[in-house]
């Protein structure tokens, strides 16, 4: 860290401060960091915790009156690409109707890692991508692969569930790789919104990283199938991308209403 200059007013001097300090639970996650990529031991411990945590959310946190149905993700056909934010999508092996087979990308970042051992764990079947991005189009790079591995995917008949938002981007706004996706496969983008009443809101994550808690009840909002045309041209690809923001957001506002609303 370069030294403060002499010139630098108070309040200057108390943002530092206060700067200096991180939360609590980016103090764990950098503590095992080191482990987790090193020990097979520790990660193996650290993932199965997870998963038994995730599974007790799961177990007592019953559906709310209101809540769409698991089958409503079928009402474009099977197989389809099930869509959520970043930040909401921690439950996902949850969410899916009963017999639906489905694959992820995950990057290839230290970060990235722990989410896919867990994932894997739940059954899921984990696609690489890269954890770099492409700031001229805002895929990631490596994205044609990956994009085609998920299109194979879906040929097999799996479903493939992607996070419509691009990593340290613009939240809640989607990127253009899944509505790519549609438009390669043809089958349709189902938005997914998921929301316990006890959670823990990471503020200062850039996505604001919503973790569930147990022994609460959930809510979950299943939006309208999305076709994009297999000729879609550009134009065409950017109305799809907005129509998918603007489904997630506004699902995203009622799933909050659902579940907050029944708790005030």
């Amino acid at each position: 860290m370069k030294p403060e200059s002499h010139m630098i007013d108070n309040d200057a001097v108390v943002t530092s401060k206060r700067r200096k300090k991180p939360g609590l639970l980016k103090r764990f996650w950098r503590s095992i960091r080191g482990p987790l990529a090193n020990s097979p031991l520790v990660r193996t411990m650290i993932v199965w915790l997870i998963t038994q945590f995730f599974r007790l959310v799961n177990a007592t946190n019953p559906r709310l009156p209101g809540s769409s149905q698991l089958d409503d993700m079928k009402r474009g056909g099977e197989p389809f690409i099930a869509v959520a934010w970043h930040g909401q999508h921690l439950m996902a092996p949850f969410l899916m109707p009963d017999g639906v087979r489905f694959a992820a990308m995950f990057s290839r970042s230290k970060d990235a890692e722990l989410n896919a051992r867990v994932a894997e764990r739940f059954g899921v079947d984990i696609i690489r991508g890269s954890g770099g991005r492409d700031r001229s189009s805002g895929t990631k790079k490596g994205g044609a692969r990956a994009l085609l591995a998920l299109k194979n995917a879906l040929k097999e008949g799996k479903t493939a569930a992607m996070i419509a938002d691009i990593p340290h981007g613009t939240p809640r706004d989607s990127g253009i790789g899944v509505v790519l996706l549609a438009k390669l496969s043809g089958r349709p983008i189902i938005p997914i919104c998921y929301l316990t009443s006890r959670r823990k809101v990471l503020e200062k994550s850039w996505d604001k990283t919503t973790i569930p808690l147990p022994f609460g009840k959930s809510g979950l909002i299943v939006g309208d199938p999305i076709f994009v045309p297999q000729d879609a041209d550009d134009a065409v690809l950017e109305a799809k991308r907005i129509e998918l923001t603007n489904s997630l957001n506004a699902n995203t506002a009622r799933v909050h209403e659902l579940v907050d609303g029944a708790h005030e």
